[in-house]
C-alpha cells in the first residue's frame, strides 16, 4: 500500500526534531504548504532535497516583520522566494479590482495570509533579515513581471520585479534546472554576484557588466513614457522566449540593466518522471487540519499532469512566459505508476478527477522544425488562424494511457477536466480518441475555449475561427448520441478582450442565442502582466503590426459587453437593450430580452432621452 512520506520542517521545532542545527536554504512561498505536484513550491523544496540539501518550508510568513524570515535561524545558503501558484494580485482582486473575501490556496480559504505582490515583499524581507544571503526569487509572479511591465492595479508601467524585490537572481519558468545548478554553485563557495550564466535566469547589472552578445529592447523609463516603445519591446521579449532561436535580452531599468538569459530548456521525458517520482505526500499539511484544511488541494489531490508548455500561444495566457511553448510530456509508465499510488491512497474514492496539464490533449512538440529550430516567431502560431501544415497530430499516446489507467483496480472514473484543444483535436483522422473521451472521460460537462465568435476579436485573441468550434461542436454531440449519453459543452467566454467593439459582442450575444447557448459564468478580460493581450490593453496597439487596437477601458462599456455574454438574464435586460439600440440592432430585442423583462424595464429605457431626475428619484429607481 502506498505511504506518506513526511513532510519537510515547517518550524525550528521541526528542524531541531530531525536533529539538524540549520538548514542549507529556506523555501518561501505566499501559498499554504501543500506537497502536491501541481504545487510550484512542493517541487522546489523537493528537488532541493533531492539535491541532498537540508530545506525549511516557510509557508505564508507574517509579512509586517522581517522576524519571521528568522524562523529556522540563519540558513547555510540562502532563500528561493515564490509569490505562489497564482499571482497574489490576482489571487487577491478581482477584474473589477474589487477585493475578494477567499484565498483557496490559504487554510480555511481565508483571505489576508499574503501580502498584495508578495514575491516582492518576500524577497525585501528575507533581505532585511540577512542582508549578505542570496535571495533566489522564481515562480508565476517572478516570471511575468521580469521586465519593465505594465501593471493593472496600479494602471502604471513598473520596472522589472528584479529591481524592486532587491533578489540577488530571477529564475523565470518552470525552475528545476535554475534551482539544481543555482543551489549547487552556492554550496561550493561561487558568490552570488557571479552566477550570471544560468540559463532560465535575470540579473541585474550595470553597464560594465553586460554581456558580449545580446539584443536590447526600450528601457523602463522609455516604455513608461512612449506606447510605441513598448508595444515594440514586447514583441523583442515575445520573440525571444525559445530556448533553442532565443537570444539574451537586455533592458535597462531606472539606473541598472536587466538581463536576460535564454529560457532553459524544458525538462526531458525522463526528467520529467524523475521530478513526479519524488516522495511527494500528495496532502496539505496537517497542521492545517483545524483550519478546515486548504481548499486548493481538493481539485488536484487524486488528478495527475502528466504534461507541460502549450503551443497554442493564446495571446491572453501566460503559459508563453512561464511554461513556455513546447511541449513535453513524462512517460505512460509515470503516469500510470502516479495513477497505480493515487488508487492506493487514503480518501481515494474511485475517480482520477484529471489527466491533464497546460493543455490536456498535447504530448507531442508541435513539430520537428521547433526541435530544430525553435518556436516561429513574429506571433506566428502552430494552430490559429489556421493549423500549420507540419502540425504533428497524434492522440495515440495519450489515448493509451487512459486506457491503462482505467484499467487499475480501485479505479471507476478517469475524467479530463483541463483545457482540451478541440481545434487540434478535430485535425486528428483516427477518431479513436475523440470516441472514448465521449464514452469513458466527461463527467457530464466538457469544458472548452472557443472564448468568442467575432472573427476580429479571436484575430487578435490568437484564437481559431468560430467554425472551427462549430464543427467540433456539431461532432461532438453525434459521437454523445451514439454513445447514449447525455453530455454537453461548457464554452468559456470573454468580453472586452483588446479588439472587441460592442459590435462584436453583439455578434456573440446573437450567435449564443442561435446556438441555444447560454453560459453561467463569463470573464472579463484581465490584463495580468507581460502578456501580448495585455500589451495590447494598455497600449492600443498590436505588438507584432503596430496598428491600433480598439480596446474598451470604460466600466460602462465593459458592462455593456458582459451583459451581452448572459443576454437571458434579467437583470442585464436594460444594458442589453442599450447595446442592441447604441450599434443599430433593434432587431435583435424581441429575440434577446424576454418580453417580461422588455415590460419590467420599460420605464428606464423610456427615461433615456429625458432630463436627469433629481438625485433622490435617481437613487428611488435604482432601488426598485
Amino acid at each position: 500500500m502506498y505511504m506518506y512520506t513526511e513532510f519537510l520542517p515547517i518550524s525550528r521545532q521541526d528542524m531541531e526534531s530531525r536533529g539538524w542545527d540549520q538548514v542549507d536554504y529556506v523555501l518561501v512561498t505566499g501559498d499554504a504548504y501543500v506537497d502536491h505536484p501541481s504545487f510550484g513550491a512542493a517541487i522546489i523544496s523537493r528537488v532541493l532535497e533531492a539535491e541532498g540539501f537540508r530545506v525549511g518550508v516557510l509557508s505564508q510568513p507574517d509579512f509586517t516583520t522581517c522576524e519571521s524570515f528568522k524562523e529556522f535561524g540563519r540558513p547555510r545558503y540562502g532563500f528561493f522566494i515564490g509569490g505562489g501558484n497564482v499571482d497574489s494580485m490576482v489571487a487577491h482582486y478581482s477584474v473589477a479590482k474589487v477585493r475578494r473575501a477567499e484565498d483557496e490556496y490559504t487554510p480555511g480559504g481565508k483571505a489576508g495570509r499574503r501580502p498584495d505582490r508578495s514575491a516582492t515583499v518576500y524577497s525585501q524581507l528575507a533581505k532585511q533579515a540577512y542582508p549578505d544571503l542570496p535571495v533566489i526569487l522564481g515562480g508565476l509572479e517572478a516570471s511575468l513581471r521580469r521586465f519593465a511591465h505594465y501593471d493593472y492595479w496600479m494602471d502604471e508601467v513598473l520596472p522589472s520585479i528584479a529591481e524592486t524585490s532587491g533578489a540577488d537572481l530571477i529564475s523565470f519558468g518552470m525552475g528545476e534546472h535554475q534551482t539544481r545548478t543555482i543551489a549547487r554553485r552556492l554550496a561550493n563557495g561561487e558568490p552570488v554576484e557571479s552566477i550570471r550564466d544560468v540559463a532560465g535566469t535575470c540579473y541585474m547589472t550595470d553597464f560594465a557588466g553586460l554581456p558580449e552578445k545580446y539584443v536590447e529592447c526600450a528601457g523602463f523609463n522609455k516604455v513608461k513614457a512612449d506606447k510605441v516603445a513598448y508595444a515594440r519591446a514586447c514583441r523583442i521579449q515575445m520573440d525571444n522566449q525559445d530556448p533553442v532561436s532565443g537570444q539574451i535580452v537586455v533592458q535597462k531599468q531606472s539606473q541598472k540593466y536587466l538581463v536576460q538569459n535564454i529560457p532553459s530548456k524544458p525538462l526531458t521525458r525522463r526528467e520529467l518522471d524523475e521530478v513526479a517520482a519524488l516522495p511527494f505526500t500528495r496532502r496539505y499539511h496537517p497542521s492545517y487540519d483545524a483550519l478546515g484544511g486548504v481548499p486548493a488541494i481538493e481539485e488536484v489531490e487524486f488528478s495527475i499532469i502528466h504534461n507541460r508548455g502549450c503551443y497554442g500561444g493564446c495571446n491572453f495566457c501566460a503559459i508563453t512566459l512561464h511554461q513556455g511553448r513546447r511541449v513535453t510530456s513524462r512517460s505512460a509508465d509515470s503516469v500510470v505508476a502516479e495513477g497505480e499510488r493515487i488508487a492506493q491512497s487514503s480518501g481515494f474514492k474511485g475517480y482520477i478527477h484529471d489527466v491533464g496539464g497546460p493543455t490536456a490533449n498535447f504530448r507531442l512538440p508541435s513539430c520537428a522544425k521547433q526541435m530544430r529550430e525553435g518556436m516561429c516567431q513574429g506571433g506566428k502560431k502552430c494552430l490559429a488562424p489556421s493549423p500549420c501544415p507540419h502540425l504533428i497530430v497524434d492522440h495515440s499516446e495519450y489515448l493509451g494511457i487512459l486506457r491503462r489507467l482505467r484499467a487499475i483496480p480501485g479505479v471507476k472514473k478517469v475524467f479530463i477536466r483541463s483545457g482540451i484543444r478541440y481545434d487540434y483535436l478535430i485535425r486528428d483522422k483516427d477518431e479513436s480518441f475523440f470516441k472514448e473521451l465521449v464514452q469513458h472521460h466527461i463527467s457530464g460537462q466538457l469544458k472548452v475555449a472557443p472564448e468568442h465568435c467575432a472573427p476580429a476579436t479571436l484575430a487578435y485573441m490568437g484564437k481559431p475561427p468560430i467554425e472551427t468550434y462549430n464543427k467540433f461542436s456539431k461532432r461532438f454531440y453525434e459521437l454523445t448520441k451514439q454513445a447514449g449519453k447525455q453530455q454537453y459543452l461548457v464554452p468559456y467566454l470573454m468580453s472586452s478582450h483588446p479588439g472587441s467593439t460592442l459590435k462584436d459582442a453583439v455578434i456573440l450575444a446573437e450567435y449564443l442565442y442561435r446556438n441555444h447557448i447560454r453560459p453561467e459564468q463569463v470573464q472579463d478580460f484581465y490584463p495580468t502582466p507581460g502578456t501580448v493581450s495585455t500589451c495590447m490593453f494598455y497600449t492600443g496597439l498590436d505588438p507584432y503590426t503596430l496598428k491600433p487596437v480598439f480596446v474598451e477601458k470604460t466600466p460602462e462599456g465593459k458592462a455593456l459587453q458582459r451583459a451581452l455574454l448572459q443576454y437571458y438574464e434579467p437583470r442585464n435586460a436594460a444594458r442589453v437593450v442599450k447595446a442592441l439600440k447604441l450599434t443599430h440592432r433593434e432587431d435583435l430585442i424581441p429575440l434577446l430580452v424576454p418580453a417580461s423583462a422588455r415590460r419590467k424595464e420599460s420605464k428606464p429605457w423610456q427615461n433615456e432621452k429625458r432630463p436627469a431626475a433629481p438625485a433622490a428619484k435617481r437613487r428611488s429607481s435604482k432601488r426598485r
